[in-house]
């Protein structure tokens, strides 16, 4: 049996915010940890029926990345989704919810900026 490990490191500023998250994959093919602004990680549960999440964000992810971050987050669930239950009819609504999410946010960023 082949064992895959994921390792994430978080340097915390002194308030515990993090400045900086890198990760690395035992399978993957870069040599050095890769950086990344934020991440989310979700945990099921089966004995409870809960998901338990890991969601951080360094201070420098801005609030126009964090709104593609979510879309491109909200459309890649809908694939899993489709992929591990074949509900095609309800990946589909989850993706058009995702596009008008991201519209939304996009006039909202306009908005602000006028």
């Amino acid at each position: 049996m082949h064992k895959s490990s994921i390792n994430i490191d978080i340097l915390l500023d002194p308030n515990k915010i993090p400045e900086s998250i890198h990760w690395q994959a035992s399978d993957s093919s870069a040599d050095m940890a890769q950086k990344a602004k934020a991440l989310c990680l979700a945990f099921w549960d089966g004995a409870d029926k809960t998901a338990m999440r890991i969601d951080l964000w360094t201070k420098d992810m801005m609030v126009d990345e964090m709104g593609d971050f979510f879309y491109q987050m909200l459309m890649t669930m809908a694939d899993t989704f489709k992929r591990a239950t074949n509900q095609a009819e309800l990946s589909e609504e989850m993706k058009s919810f995702a596009k008008v999410f991201f519209d939304k946010f996009r006039a909202a960023m306009i908005k602000e900026q006028q």
